[in-house]
């Protein structure tokens, strides 16, 4: 990926999408994100967005998201980690994907 600026078009009638939970499945060609809200106090959650894209992305993805949370933490303060257990909101299976 080069460092080249990207002009970016956004349409205007793009609305913003709020997301509190992920799904992730991964096929050899491909990973799939399924973004989520979570529905207060129940056990429902809203699909928002889903998202494709190819595992090369998907590792890029990865150390961009590393990047940003590290200059996120010395801005604002280190945040907890999960520890051991798996994050809340946070699922690794897809159902109906193959």
């Amino acid at each position: 990926m080069s460092n080249q600026e990207i002009q970016v078009q956004m349409p205007p009638d793009l609305d913003p999408v709020y997301s509190n939970m992920i799904q992730i499945a991964y096929k050899d060609d491909e990973f799939t994100f399924l973004f989520l809200h979570q529905i207060p106090g129940t056990n429902q959650a809203r699909a928002k967005a889903i998202v494709s894209i190819s595992p090369r992305h998907a590792k890029s993805l990865l150390a961009v998201l590393g990047g940003s949370m590290a200059e996120y933490e010395e801005k604002f303060g280190t945040l907890e980690g999960p520890g051991e257990r798996r994050p809340e909101g946070i699922s690794s299976t897809l159902s109906g994907y193959s």
